[in-house]
């Protein structure tokens, strides 16, 4: 009999820590407030609720309660990312709250670009005043025509390789393997 072979170990790579997480956070802030310096409030439309793009939400809707005075309405897009069409995508939020209003949709990693564009599909009916797209990692291989407004951080990289997001837990950072 001969041996099995030894799993290989993935390699991770930190990219991000906590305290640049932080940064990029702020910086995102600060680029949506200036963006939208007429507006009296903005939906922060996070993917995902029980997911890293509804937690980047969060921060991102924190830090403009604290620089701005703009009404932040915090919401979800629930959707299957891996099957978009699976099931129905779920709106936190009524189509009256966004008509008339902009509209950020967040999530941790723009990879192929479908997520955010299955994100935009029911905006559509509820006639926002315009839509915008914030996330913490850009990969710059898109199979959709989807670019974000709001980048924390852009990467070039393999189709091969992976990013991770890790917003809470023991070593919160964002992670190429």
């Amino acid at each position: 009999m001969s041996p099995t072979p030894a799993a290989t170990p993935t390699t991770k790579s930190r990219i991000l820590d906590a305290q640049s997480i932080h940064q990029k956070i702020v910086r995102i802030a600060f680029e949506i407030l200036e963006d939208n310096y007429d507006e009296k409030e903005i939906v922060i439309a996070g993917i995902c609720r029980n997911d890293e793009g509804y937690a980047l939400a969060e921060r991102i809707a924190a830090e403009l309660r604290r620089i701005g005075s703009l009404n932040i309405h915090l919401t979800s897009i629930n959707l299957d990312k891996k099957h978009p069409t699976s099931k129905p995508i779920e709106m936190g939020v009524t189509p009256e709250l966004v008509d008339g209003k902009v509209v950020v949709i967040v999530d941790d990693v723009a990879n192929t670009g479908r997520t955010l564009l299955y994100a935009v599909k029911p905006l559509l009916d509820m006639a926002p005043k315009k839509i915008r797209v914030a996330v913490l990692v850009d990969r710059r291989h898109k199979a959709y025509p989807v670019s974000a407004d709001y980048v924390g951080t852009s990467l070039s990289t393999t189709l091969h390789e992976h990013i991770d997001v890790n917003l809470s837990g023991d070593q919160p950072g964002v992670f190429l393997s």
